[in-house]
């Protein structure tokens, strides 16, 4: 609306304000208004920081929320059908399929498996040197 001040218009100001206010006022008048530029310069700025720091917080905070992780239902087991989970009892146990080994024996869970066999005199002389003594 009114566009930028130019050097002309500000001249005009000035000898304005020189016939309003006098030349013993002027320089006063000058000083207040610098003060009241600084102070609202100042307070728009310390808003501004204010807003900006806001919105870092805020964007601190998103990145922190932690989403709780997604369970998935379980899923229950599968219902075994009778023919399989039923087990033929054997006189002699399972039979088994043509051509296929033997199962391996399963170590009974009340005998302890066998400890390795320690010998009863360890030396660090090779075998066949004879030991003399001291």
């Amino acid at each position: 609306m009114f566009g930028t001040l130019g050097g002309p218009e500000l001249f005009l100001i000035f000898v304005v304000a020189l016939i309003v206010f006098g030349p013993r006022k002027l320089p006063e008048i000058g000083k207040s208004l610098g003060k009241m530029m600084g102070e609202f310069r100042r307070a728009s700025n310390e808003f501004r920081s204010t807003i900006e720091s806001e919105v870092e917080a805020e964007k601190i905070r998103e990145a922190m929320r932690i989403e709780p992780p997604k369970v998935e239902p379980a899923t229950p087991p599968p219902a075994e059908t009778p023919a399989t989970s039923a087990a033929v009892d054997y006189p002699d146990g399972p039979e088994p399929m043509p051509g296929a080994e033997p199962p391996a024996a399963e170590p009974s869970a009340a005998e302890p498996p066998a400890p390795d066999p320690v010998p009863e005199t360890v030396s660090r002389q090779p075998e066949g040197t004879p030991i003399e003594p001291k």
